[in-house]
């Protein structure tokens, strides 16, 4: 054999690189091995868990009467793995809710000022608010069955999940680079195919970031979805907030601080098999023209990367991936032989606002005639004056918030190492429940006489504050190197390096954490605003508080009053105040 122009002595060398030693071979077999192995036992534990979940969620609604829950510690582990399975569905339910409602709002203005108010309602409407008006009709769709109160819980856990990925991919659409537009114009992709090949990859570490966030939000009114009471109907479903409110009820640390370490174990496990994995999968997606620095890395996906059977298990799905994204659906079509002046163009849209502010009219009447039927008007004044206390406590907080975890997410974002050593303590903080606090604020409050107004605001913020920093640290691990590159060479350092750089960046970004972090903090107000700790219970005066209150009586009239009056107050502030930074961030803050 001869190489040409190669010395002589370096060809046994060459000739021999893609010999294997025998015993590094057979390493490497075992090695593979026991990636196959491991691999196909997560995969075949997954389906089990499924299986036996689904098994649970099926049984008659009698299982409850006969399996009371119970503060055994034994139980837990059962407790634990029912509660992560409802979330699991929930956040499922949400990305598919996610991925059609916040396309439609970010691809059709006219739908836009629809959907998006609309999400700004549903955002409002506190957790309690939808079990008020849905336990009956789901434990009426599925009679006989525990199907019909597992759809209630997980109903009520999707609605502290969902409008946060909503925004998310919402504002990602929204400030897409034009540089996407022209290359899938070049390649003449269809609408389908630019969303999933183009858009939606471009969207995806800010999804994930807001997925991981919707998925610790969901501990965080676990209570309220798991140990249900309205009226003279008490539901508990066996799980972690059941487990919870039981412990709160009984007064018994142990067993709240056995939960706590269940809630830890289970934040790590899926921080490990799911979001680790994912958002060292994202890194791909980073929209750059060079590359970063060190990237994530998960153990999980390299496991799968370097599996063959589970690539042979995968490969019927990526298979139809593949076939799902030739599908050339959405096909932009020719410019239509009928053209509208500017003055025709802008008649229809005053007749589609017109029809809007009828649809509106219309329903604040019945809601009015409806409401003057059962309340008086000074219930509304006092209704209103309460959510002014509220809105006080909401606007505060989140700009405390905001001065501590803008800085501090913009650098862990920027460290993708300190990012993920932060990740699953992120999680866990943002999933703890502020029912567990209660003993301290009820302790703490009683000892030193202090005024519940003041110090039982601080609770509101304990989970909504996560908000703010998961899309922080979101759009700073999005931030593109050769912006930072850029900076470096043009050595802007300091406070103009915060001020023109990293602030405008993650500016979007912010403004998604900071509109659901208000709309969370609305919905914490209910908790948070009401505790208690055995016989001992403390108020704030707020709409939280009375809305708690109506809900805990079953007053459904004043339920709808206090529910409207917060839909109404959220939909404002972010009509006047938030919305309007959102389009200037759309129109200015773009990587183009």
């Amino acid at each position: 054999m001869q190489f040409s122009g190669i010395p002589g002595r370096l060809i046994p060398r060459i000739a021999n690189v893609g010999v294997i030693p025998k015993p590094a071979l057979g390493r490497q077999h075992l090695t593979r091995f026991w990636f196959d192995a491991l691999a196909f036992s997560l995969v075949l534990a997954f389906f089990a868990y499924i299986s036996w979940g689904m098994n649970e969620i099926s049984a008659p609604l009698t299982h409850l009467a006969h399996t009371p829950i119970s503060l055994d510690v034994h139980r837990l582990p059962e407790y634990a793995m029912r509660t992560t399975l409802r979330m699991l569905i929930a956040v499922v339910v949400s990305l598919a809710f996610t991925l059609t409602y916040a396309t439609a709002a970010a691809k059709s203005r006219k739908a836009g000022q629809i959907l998006i108010p609309l999400l700004d309602i549903l955002q409002s409407v506190p957790v309690l608010g939808y079990i008020s008006f849905t336990v009956t009709g789901f434990i009426a769709l599925f009679p006989g069955s525990m199907l019909g109160v597992e759809c209630a819980a997980i109903f009520a856990i999707f609605t502290s999940q969902a409008w946060n990925m909503a925004f998310s991919l919402y504002q990602s659409l929204k400030t897409i680079p034009h540089d996407i537009d022209e290359a899938a114009f070049v390649f003449k992709l269809s609408g389908w195919q630019k969303f999933w090949k183009m858009e939606l990859p471009y969207a995806m570490p800010g999804l994930i970031w807001n997925t991981m966030m919707s998925m610790s939000g969901g501990w965080f009114f676990v209570v309220a979805s798991e140990a249900i009471t309205v009226g003279n109907q008490h539901i508990t479903l066996p799980g972690v907030g059941s487990y919870i409110a039981l412990a709160i009820e009984r007064r018994n640390l142990h067993a709240i601080g056995y939960a706590i370490a269940a809630m830890t174990v289970v934040i790590l496990l899926y921080d490990q098999l799911l979001f680790r994995p994912l958002v060292a999968w994202s890194d791909k997606f980073r929209y750059e023209m060079t590359a970063g620095g060190d990237a994530p890395r998960s153990w999980v996906l390299e496991l799968f990367t370097q599996s063959r059977r589970a690539k042979l298990l995968l490969m019927p799905f990526g298979w139809l991936a593949e076939w799902a994204l030739r599908l050339r659906l959405f096909v932009p079509k020719a410019a239509p032989s009928l053209q509208f002046s500017p003055r025709e163009a802008r008649l229809f849209d005053y007749l589609w606002y017109a029809l809007l502010a009828l649809v509106g009219v219309v329903t604040a009447r019945h809601l009015v005639i409806f409401l003057m039927a059962s309340v008086s008007l000074s219930d509304a004044l006092q209704v209103s004056w309460l959510a002014l206390l509220t809105l006080t406590r909401v606007v505060v907080l989140i700009a405390l918030a905001s001065l501590v975890w803008v800085p501090l997410g913009i650098l862990i974002g920027l460290n993708h190492r300190l990012a993920q050593m932060i990740q699953p303590l992120a999680q866990f903080l943002a999933a703890f429940p502020a029912n567990l606090l209660f003993p301290v604020a009820v302790m703490l409050i009683s000892r030193y006489d202090l005024n519940p107004d003041i110090w039982l605001s601080p609770l509101m913020i304990l989970g909504t504050q996560w908000y703010i920093c998961f899309n922080v640290i979101a759009g700073a691990s999005a931030f593109p190197n050769d912006m930072r590159e850029a900076a470096r060479n043009f050595r802007v350092h300091g406070w103009l390096w915060w001020k023109k750089v990293m602030v405008p960046g993650v500016f979007p970004y912010f403004l998604t954490g900071a509109i659901t972090a208000s709309g969370g903090a609305w919905n914490a107000s209910i908790v948070a605003e009401a505790v208690q700790w055995g016989d001992k219970s403390y108020t704030a005066k707020g709409l939280g508080a009375y809305i708690a209150e109506m809900t805990a009586a079953g007053d459904f009239p004043h339920i709808a009053l206090g529910v409207g009056a917060m839909a109404i107050v959220v939909v404002m502030c972010n009509k006047f105040f938030w919305r309007p930074l959102y389009d200037m961030a759309a129109r200015k803050l773009r990587f183009d």
